[in-house]
C-alpha cells in the first residue's frame, strides 16, 4: 500500500456561487465537489472535513496544519485558531507527532517532494524555525529536501508546479505542463510509502479574490491531479487531496471560512476514509492505518 498526499491551502466545500471557482465548467474533478457531491471520476469520493474543531472563530493554517499533519487537535490545545507559521508551541507538537515521523517509528518511508529554493538550504538555524508545517513535519523524521537540481531532474517539483514563479525569479528550470508534473509525482512516489505535495496558491488567490486569477489556478490543479489519478495504481495506491479550511471557495470574501475543508479520496483507501475522516484529526491515524493494516485491516 502507498499514499500520495496532494495537500493544498485553503480550499473548503462550496455552493456553485459565481464567486466559486471550483463550480466552472469544464473541470474534471473540482466541480463534483461542490455540494460534495458523491461522484468523482475513477471512483473518487468527496468528503467534508471540519476544520473548526470545536473552536470558535475563522479556521488557520498553522493549526489547521499541525492537526491535519499530526492528528492532534492543536486549536483546542491552544485554545484558539493560530495564522501563518506554526509556533513554538506547534512546532513542539508537530516534531512529536508528525504524520512521517509516525510512519518512520512504523518503519515506513516518507517523502515531501516540493522543491526548495538556495535560499532555505543557506538559513541559518535560528531562522529555520519559521517554517512551514509541512516543512517541519519533514524534519521531524530527518528526510531528505529536494533542491533545484532535483526539480532540473524531474525528481521534484516546485510549489508551483509549472515553475512559471522561479522563472520569474531569475532561475534556469523548464517549464512544467500539469500534465508533466502529475508525472513527476507518479514517479517519484513510487519509492515511498507516501508521498506528500504541498500547493499553497490557492489560498493566495483566494485572499486577492481574483476571480480570474483562481480561476486558472483550478483548472491547472484539476488538469493535475485528474493526470495523477489516471497514472496510478489504484488497486494498491490511495491518492488523497486535502486543505486546511476553506478560502478560494468563496471570492466574496478575502478571510477564510468555516466550510468544511475539501478531501478527495481515490484508490485503495478511500472507502475506508470515506468511513472514517470527519474532522481534519483524522487525516493521520487513517493514512496511518491504510499503511499498516491496509484499507480494510
Amino acid at each position: 500500500m502507498s499514499v500520495i498526499l496532494i495537500f493544498l491551502d485553503g480550499v473548503g466545500i462550496g455552493g456553485p456561487a459565481p464567486r466559486n471557482p471550483l463550480s466552472s465548467p469544464g473541470l474534471h474533478i473540482f466541480s463534483q465537489s461542490v455540494h460534495a457531491s458523491p461522484s468523482l471520476p475513477e471512483n473518487g469520493v468527496v468528503i467534508p472535513t471540519d476544520a473548526c474543531l470545536g473552536v470558535k472563530g475563522l479556521p488557520q493554517s498553522a493549526t489547521g496544519q499541525t492537526a491535519l499533519l499530526t492528528g492532534i487537535n492543536a486549536p483546542a490545545m491552544l485554545g484558539r485558531h493560530v495564522p501563518g507559521f506554526p509556533t513554538k508551541r506547534l512546532r513542539s507538537i508537530l516534531k512529536e507527532h508528525s504524520l512521517f515521523k509516525q510512519m518512520k517509528d512504523y518503519g515506513k518511508s516518507g517523502t515531501f517532494i516540493n522543491t526548495f529554493r538556495p535560499l532555505f538550504f543557506n538559513l541559518p538555524m535560528e531562522l529555520k524555525y519559521r517554517l512551514s508545517a509541512t516543512t517541519i513535519a519533514s524534519m521531524a523524521a530527518g528526510q531528505h529536501f529536494y533542491d533545484l537540481d532535483d526539480l532540473r531532474k524531474k525528481r521534484s517539483l516546485y510549489h508551483d508546479f509549472t515553475n512559471r514563479e522561479l522563472i520569474s525569479r531569475g532561475f534556469d528550470v523548464p517549464v512544467f505542463s500539469p500534465a508533466q508534473a502529475a508525472s513527476i509525482l507518479h514517479s517519484t512516489s513510487a519509492d515511498f510509502d507516501c508521498t506528500l505535495y504541498e500547493y499553497f496558491l490557492t489560498d493566495k488567490a483566494g485572499h486577492k479574490q481574483d476571480v480570474d486569477k483562481a480561476g486558472s489556478i483550478i483548472k491547472s490543479l484539476d488538469t493535475m491531479i485528474h493526470r495523477a489519478v489516471e497514472l496510478a495504481d489504484l488497486d494498491s495506491t490511495t491518492i488523497i487531496v486535502c486543505s486546511d479550511h476553506g478560502n478560494i471557495e468563496d471570492l466574496s470574501t478575502k478571510t477564510h471560512t468555516r466550510n468544511p475543508a475539501l478531501t478527495m479520496v481515490w484508490g485503495a483507501g478511500a472507502l475506508y476514509m470515506q468511513e472514517h475522516v470527519r474532522a481534519l484529526t483524522d487525516i493521520t491515524p487513517t493514512i496511518l492505518h491504510i499503511l499498516n493494516h491496509g484499507p480494510k485491516g
